[in-house]
């Protein structure tokens, strides 16, 4: 059995992946914009997440542009039958790097059939809608109109499955009025816990839950705490603070990022640390004291 198996499996749909996935983002340049430093390195990277185990693997066809996925193509295809391949539209990139909405129905349309040409692939197994209301994080407002473009791709039979990205909870009770929508990410790690209570409602609808910037992202997590915790386990604080989500909800997915084969192993390993509940307690406090 690899270690990965250890973290267990969600349903997304239905695709049955394992909670400890890997997000794409980081394979490509500075700003997750333009190729990677080391294109052999991407690979290998790609191809290691598979041999170990992982069987959730979350892109955009934004990252870089159209970066990843090409890598994700070139990397693993053909693509074997149970590896699920989760993408992004609503955002494109400006020939500066910047992260523009691309809502219209043109717009997500388009981008669909990008990702699967890129992907190489006749359909995709998940589709999440990114808001770009506030580049900042979820904003109100009705997504009802890009949503129902993504509810119509679907019934095309160019998507099986649905999720959203970076919302409010009344966005996503929006969008369950129109379709099923098996995900949601949002950002969500030890110290940044505005969805504790979002994560158990998904959590009795046996929706995932998929916390982008596990580790922090841009802004690494940093605090005493999990570094004491950390070197009590004899592990890594980025891998205790990967046992924690792992424990925080049946529900949540993990998709930690990296372009380096030994980070790699280094956040899977995360599957086998159990956290005593003593130091589960302290983890807790990191957001109080945030």
């Amino acid at each position: 059995m690899s270690s990965i198996d250890l973290s267990g499996t969600f349903t997304l749909g239905d695709r049955t992946v394992k909670r400890l996935g890997y997000g794409a983002m980081q394979l490509a340049g500075p700003g997750v914009f333009g190729p990677p430093k080391n294109h052999g390195a991407a690979l290998a990277v790609l191809r290691e997440a598979v041999a170990l185990g992982v069987n959730h693997i979350d892109t955009s066809d934004f990252y870089g542009q159209h970066v990843t996925n090409l890598l994700i193509r070139e990397a693993l295809a053909p693509y074997s039958d149970d590896l699920t391949i989760v993408t992004k539209i609503g955002a494109r990139r400006g020939a500066d790097g910047s992260w523009l909405p691309a809502f219209s129905p043109e717009a997500l349309t388009e981008a669909v059939h990008e990702n699967l040409r890129n992907l190489g692939l006749d359909v995709l197994d998940v589709v999440n809608l990114r808001i770009m209301f506030d580049a900042h994080g979820p904003a109100e407002g009705s997504i009802e109109a890009p949503f129902t473009v993504l509810a119509e791709l679907q019934r095309q039979g160019l998507v099986r499955h649905i999720g959203l990205s970076n919302v409010t909870s009344a966005q996503i009770e929006e969008a369950r009025r129109i379709a099923r929508i098996v995900c949601v990410q949002n950002q969500y790690n030890l110290a940044h816990r505005g969805d504790d209570a979002l994560i158990g409602k998904l959590a009795r609808d046996s929706i995932a839950y998929v916390p982008f910037f596990p580790l922090g992202g841009f802004n690494p997590l940093q605090s005493s705490t999990l570094s004491g915790v950390a070197q009590r386990l004899g592990a890594t604080p980025m891998q205790v603070a990967l046992a924690w989500l792992l424990g925080r909800a049946p529900n949540i997915l993990l998709i930690p990022g990296t372009s380096s084969v030994a980070h790699l192993r280094e956040n899977l390993a995360a599957a086998e640390l159990e956290l005593p509940e003593d130091a589960v307690r302290e983890l807790d406090g990191v957001a109080m004291a945030a």
